[in-house]
């Protein structure tokens, strides 16, 4: 029994522990990330009736060729499974922003479709989402703090995207 508490704590010794300040700021990196998507959900679902997902799936359809996306690329540039995605889409289909239709060339495959009600919803949310994302990130940031962040979270996508990028 000891034995195994030696190397546990041997492990524990071995692992590269953040720093004060690493912590600090990987709990502030959560706090403020929770925060943001909290407040925009919040606000999109009192003035539109739409969550912030729902409102990405409408961007995103919206700037598609021909308005529409397979599911699974919807999915992945959403950045939720696709049991989620299903969810979400069968929502916004019931309320007439979105149809589902079989994909030809693949009979498994589904596309979604923005329709045009979809689009006059998106374009009546817009506005206030964008004062919103400038009242809560970009108009608390100065020009170079916005570059700076955005080159930041540009290492940290390609990363995450590509773990061999560096």
């Amino acid at each position: 029994m000891e034995r195994e508490g030696v190397s546990t704590m041997a492990a524990m010794d071995a692992v590269n522990w953040l720093t004060e300040e690493e912590q600090r700021l990987w709990r502030s990196f959560l706090t403020v990330n929770s925060l943001l998507q909290e407040r925009l959900d919040r606000d999109l679902r009192r003035r539109n009736g739409l969550t912030l997902v729902e409102y990405g799936i409408l961007v995103h359809l919206f700037e598609a060729e021909g308005r529409r996306m397979r599911m699974r690329t919807l999915a992945e540039t959403v950045l939720v499974s696709k049991s989620r995605l299903s969810h979400q889409v069968a929502r916004l289909e019931r309320d007439g922003y979105v149809r589902r239709e079989d994909c030809v060339e693949d009979r498994r495959g589904f596309w979604a479709v923005l329709t045009d009600k979809g689009a006059e919803v998106l374009r009546a949310a817009a506005p206030g989402h964008v004062a919103q994302v400038r009242e809560y990130l970009f108009g608390r940031l100065t020009d170079e703090q916005t570059a700076q962040l955005r080159d930041i979270l540009a290492v940290l996508e390609r990363g995450l995207r590509d773990p061999t990028a560096h």
